[in-house]
């Protein structure tokens, strides 16, 4: 199935709109003023619009969520106020659509190997909608920060979505190097020097059935993200999430399927705190909606979570090595990757959240348990500290250099 731009580029030139064509408008008319369904004797042929048997369509109703104040269709719009576009004037309408959209961050460049290139138009950043990434949620995806012109920790989070994708079981379109030299020049491209580079794999473009065995060929799609905001050393509240936790097969994998974690980041919103803690099937602390968690313990430890029940973080091992810094000049007694129950994370000197878009970020209150002094933590400011010194002038197995 071509894409959608693609599809609209062969939409025949002479197309009208539902409001130039007099017979349909005709039809409908005799039916708008009494009710919300269209009549089953109505033929959008003159369109078309066909169903699946090619039979003229019996039936339209217009629904209302039960959940929304606001219905999915305005019942009081004419139908024919919906036009049909060629593809030229979808791409515009994109163009406007993103210009009006702007925001904090910037889309700079996105190479997809469904064009085999890099474009830098934000409205041409666009995946076909039967991808199975987009409609059955099988793909895998993976972020390197972006840190003066370098790529941090780009191998690290590269290794992670090529595990990812094998456990998803995604075949790749390229072999690693050559993904590698992909998105190190899309970044180049950019000329991005401070911000994000996110990428996918996709089991492809096909038609809309579950299995992916239509799927032709994976898909990678990358973008770069321009974001001048300031890591937050400000400390935080979380609650712990009512939101059931992925099971481990899942957990450990970093698919696109998020529902579970945005609807654990939207209780914590509504709740007036930042994230919300995940506890495991033992009811141990497990993690964040999108980071990791750690503490320094009433003996000066720090503590983070196994990570075989959960995603492996990048940002969170990198973390531990550093911290050994601090246990040689006596700020910390030591460094423990254990199970960490709630009590005692809840009773422990300091707590933090850490992940490639916070870093690291305090905890001050978890649930209403104070942390602490219900101050951001020594420690946990010193390690934000060491990891943004690493990300400017960390080794080269840390810092990839972008060919501007």
């Amino acid at each position: 199935m071509p894409s959608l731009l693609a599809s609209m580029a062969s939409l025949p030139a002479s197309t009208k709109t539902a409001s130039e064509n007099p017979h349909v408008l005709a039809k409908l008319h005799d039916h708008s003023h009494q009710s919300n369904v269209v009549s089953r004797n109505i033929s959008f042929s003159g369109l078309g619009f066909f169903n699946s048997q090619h039979k003229p369509l019996r039936e339209i109703r217009i629904l209302g969520s039960s959940n929304h104040n606001e219905a999915l269709v305005d019942s009081t719009a004419p139908i024919s106020d919906v036009p049909l576009l060629s593809c030229l004037e979808a791409i515009e309408r994109l163009k406007t659509s993103r210009e009006t959209q702007k925001g904090k961050q910037q889309f700079l460049a996105m190479y997809s190997s469904i064009f085999c290139g890099i474009t830098t138009d934000p409205a041409a950043m666009v995946i076909p909608i039967d991808d199975h990434m987009v409609h059955r949620g099988h793909g895998v995806f993976d972020t390197a920060a972006i840190m003066d012109g370098y790529l941090y920790e780009l191998d690290q989070h590269l290794d992670r979505i090529l595990r990812s994708a094998s456990m998803a079981k995604i075949k790749l379109p390229y072999d690693r190097e050559r993904i590698r030299r992909i998105l190190i020049q899309t970044v180049s491209a950019s000329k991005c020097r401070k911000g994000s580079l996110r990428y996918w794999l996709s089991a492809g473009p096909s038609d809309f059935q579950l299995s992916p065995s239509g799927c032709h060929q994976p898909a990678l799609y990358a973008v770069v993200i321009q974001d001048q905001s300031p890591f937050d050393s400000k400390g935080v509240k979380v609650i712990t999430s009512s939101v059931p936790i992925k099971p481990p097969q899942f957990a450990t994998v970093k698919s696109v399927n998020y529902l579970p974690n945005v609807l654990s980041r939207m209780e914590a919103e509504e709740n007036g705190a930042y994230a919300a803690i995940w506890l495991d099937g033992e009811g141990l602390v497990a993690e964040g909606p999108n980071m990791n968690v750690a503490f320094v313990s009433k003996d000066k430890e720090l503590l983070m979570p196994n990570f075989d029940n959960i995603l492996s973080g990048c940002t969170a091992k990198r973390v531990l090595t550093l911290a050994n810094e601090l246990v040689r000049e006596g700020k910390l007694q030591g460094v423990n990757v254990r199970n960490v129950t709630v009590d005692e994370g809840k009773k422990s000197n300091e707590m933090m959240l850490i992940g490639s878009g916070v870093l690291v970020r305090p905890v001050i209150q978890w649930d209403e348990q104070v942390i602490g002094d219900g101050k951001e933590g020594p420690v946990a400011l010193i390690l934000l500290s060491l990891i943004i010194e690493d990300m400017k002038s960390g080794p080269p197995t840390v810092r990839v250099p972008v060919p501007y």
